[in-house]
């Protein structure tokens, strides 16, 4: 599946505690996350980063992205990311805590133009085609570029153009390096 591409990454993908969901509506969700837990994970993540960093990788390499729920705790680790990142993904997610999470992003924001990109199909009955809307739309009016693209008919689930999209915005935010040496830490 993956012959030919990306050959030069590194896929690292954490597995997330199973926690119960059950929401009706947007500002439903927000009054049931389960905060501790959230930061938990977004601690986690980063000490996911900062080991990469530390192995030599640069932080510009590196994407963080997910689906559903590992694209949500994504967008909210990478806007938070003390670190500068390569790019930050979400398929099929929403925005965590929406109404705090402007108060966690770093002073200096270091992600602040670091493109972001979403995918969401219009048909999803579990994380809704508007929640995706709204998350992009309060991305973009905090200043980030967010390329949010929509998949007709696709219900909780990838597309195989959606993945191909991804895949280009993957190459654009960290192309192949061919025979040169990853940049030295500065």
């Amino acid at each position: 599946m993956w012959k030919g591409k990306f050959e030069e990454t590194s896929f690292i993908f954490p597995n997330a505690p199973e926690i119960p969901i059950s929401v009706m509506s947007f500002d439903d969700i927000q009054q049931h996350e389960d905060e501790a837990g959230i930061t938990r994970s977004q601690n986690y993540i980063h000490s996911l980063i900062a080991k990469e960093i530390e192995k030599g990788i640069p932080s510009e390499r590196i994407v963080l992205g997910g689906f559903s729920q590992g694209g949500a705790m994504s967008l909210m680790s990478g806007v938070t990311a003390p670190t500068r990142l390569g790019g930050i993904f979400g398929l099929s997610c929403y925005l965590l805590l929406r109404g705090k999470l402007r108060d966690m992003i770093p002073s200096e924001n270091p992600n602040k133009q670091t493109p972001i990109f979403m995918g969401h199909g219009d048909a999803d009955p579990v994380v809704r085609y508007e929640w995706g809307q709204a998350t992009a739309k309060t991305l973009q009016e905090w200043g980030w570029n967010v390329d949010f693209k929509t998949y007709k008919g696709l219900p909780h689930s990838a597309a195989p153009q959606e993945i191909n999209d991804l895949e280009r915005y993957i190459k654009e935010r960290v192309p192949d390096l061919g025979d040169k040496p990853l940049p030295s830490k500065a």
